[in-house]
């Protein structure tokens, strides 16, 4: 590529920083914008240092993480600078985790962490550095749109596509952000490392909740709220009790393993009530949703979106997992707020999820936006195995 950032100024005038968090992606992002001539600052934040998780695979931004980041600096010949951000990342990020756990929700902090410190306190940072641009090694592309402005698209390997992560970036921000690897494969990726001598090449990806050393993040969350793990009561649909449990913290919508209660169907996490300390458990069917109010919802695509709403609603087709295909739905106002009606339904959708827009269901489509999963509407009543609405109807 002749000039990977979209740019009118030459990139000998151009000064970019890079978030360099010490992987493959963001080391071969400044890497590729150092060949190509930009002036490149590599700035690497240290987020946190939970002692084990500083040598553990799968972290990143700690020990190891930092000395390998400042490795690649020296490597390609850039000015690089440690910022500490444990104590934002913590209150940002950290302590939202814990308090949406404790809430009966599932967060996604990857979410939390590019909106509140990568691509916010970061940006700042960026501007005081004197720089033009913010690039970062997230898989994600990046695109001049017909009527000015940039557009947010999916990355060309499907597998690899971090988009559902990043839809909170706002149109100012998409001005200001590149990002490098967006139509590049994870195997051109580390196959640039090697060719750029980069002794991280072959290192390990970092895992989604970076913060969890041990992997149990009901260790983390007990930690920082001691007492969050109340025991309390796992009950059925009909609210009658079939055992207890140590902490609603240690359950997620959706889960069945570690329920400890024998039956002569499978059961799985219906809902958490967080008030009562219950386990709200049934069957598979009674996981599936068709309708989801939103909250916080921030819209990237064109247009005004409360104007685009205001006569009908809008056809899009949303995620409700990072790991889900995106499926076709309505995006509506509500009584609630923001709705979203999903035209096959999901199974496992949880308060706290993301939910995120797109403008196309296969190939690089366009990011419009999202917003976090309020509440889901169950799709069947299974007491009565009829459409809630009809139940409703009847009076």
């Amino acid at each position: 590529m002749s000039n990977s950032l979209d740019l009118a100024s030459r990139p000998q005038d151009t000064r970019v920083v890079v978030a360099m968090s010490g992987g493959v992606d963001s080391s071969v992002t400044a890497a590729v914008l150092k060949v190509e001539g930009y002036d490149v600052v590599g700035v690497t934040l240290q987020l946190y240092d939970h002692g084990a998780a500083t040598h553990r695979k799968g972290a990143c931004c700690a020990g190891q993480d930092i000395h390998d980041a400042r490795s690649v600096a020296e490597r390609i010949g850039i000015p690089h600078y440690v910022l500490d951000y444990e104590s934002r990342f913590k209150e940002a990020v950290i302590d939202r985790f814990a308090e949406s756990y404790i809430a009966g929700e599932t967060p996604v902090p990857c979410v939390a962490c590019n909106m509140s410190i990568k691509f916010k306190d970061l940006l700042v940072t960026a501007r005081e550095l004197g720089a033009d641009v913010l690039a970062t090694g997230h898989y994600v592309a990046s695109r001049p749109l017909p009527g000015g402005g940039r557009g947010l698209y999916r990355a060309r390997e499907e597998e690899r596509d971090q988009s559902y992560f990043l839809f909170g970036t706002t149109r100012e921000q998409l001005d200001i952000l590149r990002f490098p690897l967006g139509d590049r494969t994870k195997a051109e990726t580390r196959e640039l490392a090697r060719q750029y001598g980069l002794a991280i090449a072959d290192k390990h990806d970092s895992q989604d909740i970076c913060f969890v050393p041990t992997g149990h993040y009901a260790d983390i969350i007990e930690r920082l709220k001691p007492g969050s793990a109340e025991p309390g009561t796992i009950v059925d649909l009909d609210g009658k009790v079939l055992g207890e449990h140590s902490g609603i913290i240690h359950f997620t919508v959706g889960q069945r393993r570690g329920l400890k209660i024998a039956g002569a169907t499978p059961l799985y996490v219906i809902r958490l009530d967080a008030e009562r300390r219950r386990v709200v458990v049934g069957p598979r069917e009674a996981l599936r949703t068709t309708g989801i109010v939103l909250r916080d919802v921030n819209w990237i695509g064109g247009g005004d979106l409360d104007a685009l709403l205001a006569d009908d609603k809008l056809e899009v087709f949303v995620k409700v997992r990072s790991s889900r295909p995106p499926q076709a739905a309505w995006l509506r106002h509500g009584a609630s707020g923001y709705e979203v009606e999903l035209v096959d339904g999901e199974h496992g959708v949880s308060p706290g999820q993301a939910c995120v827009f797109y403008d196309a269901g296969e190939g690089q489509a366009r990011v419009l936006g999202g917003g976090f999963i309020k509440s889901a509407v169950a799709a069947v009543d299974v007491a009565r195995a009829e459409p809630i609405a009809a139940v409703a109807a009847r009076g």
